[in-house]
């Protein structure tokens, strides 16, 4: 029996005020570990490397939705494009014209969300926000016909200082809605801004979040 005291239950409770969705992170996790989330209802879990994605969905009941997280390197697409229903990390043009090829080929749609920096770590991945507007004014990504855009991801600096995560988490969202109204305002399913995890989560979710990324928190 599910033990209700499991804090998946308590994070599924600190997301129902704002509407916001857990994606469990299965980083360095096991397949029973895996398992037992699946067992309590949970269905989206995130993955970091396209490898260990492929390796758990081949091994795991085949309607969890699994979420690729982590940096994707174009030559990595094609192995895991028919495992993944989503993809968090989409941070350039050639990448996005990689996964549209490789969807279109496979027959499928993929949801994927621009991954924007905002934190201050150079080791953080993302599109600088003014590129990928300049990107958008000419319209190319409209060609993309099997990639659906669903919003934006992006992580907060690593950072004892939770006023500097906060502001980051804000300008996020604000990045997320200037996209939204600018860009993608007859996509009915640009509508999510994943940001939020272990450490930061309730900031992100008073921030706007509608999706939060939690691993650490989860496996105990």
């Amino acid at each position: 029996m599910p033990n209700p005291l499991h804090p998946f239950y308590s994070l599924l409770k600190a997301c129902e005020p704002y509407q916001a969705s857990l994606l469990a992170v299965t980083k360095n996790r096991k397949e029973k570990e895996i398992q037992d989330l699946y067992q309590m209802g949970q269905k989206d879990f995130g993955e970091n490397k396209a490898q260990e994605l492929i390796v758990k969905a081949s091994l795991l009941p085949n309607d969890i939705r699994w979420h690729l997280i982590g940096h994707l390197q174009t030559n990595k697409v094609k192995h895991i494009i028919t495992y993944v229903s989503w993809i968090h990390s989409l941070d350039s043009l050639k990448l996005w014209k990689v996964i549209d090829e490789e969807a279109k080929e496979a027959g499928i749609m993929v949801n994927c969300l621009l991954q924007i920096k905002v934190a201050t770590e150079e080791t953080k991945y993302g599109w600088d926000f003014n590129e990928l507007l300049e990107l958008l004014k000419n319209d190319e990504h409209l060609n993309f016909s099997n990639v659906r855009i669903r919003g934006v991801m992006g992580m907060a600096s690593l950072t004892q200082n939770q006023a500097q995560v906060r502001a980051e988490f804000k300008q996020l969202h604000q990045h997320f809605i200037q996209l939204r109204d600018e860009y993608f305002k007859d996509n009915n399913d640009f509508n999510v801004l994943s940001m939020g995890m272990s450490g930061d989560y309730q900031i992100a979710l008073e921030e706007g979040s509608t999706m939060i990324r939690i691993g650490s928190l989860l496996f105990i």
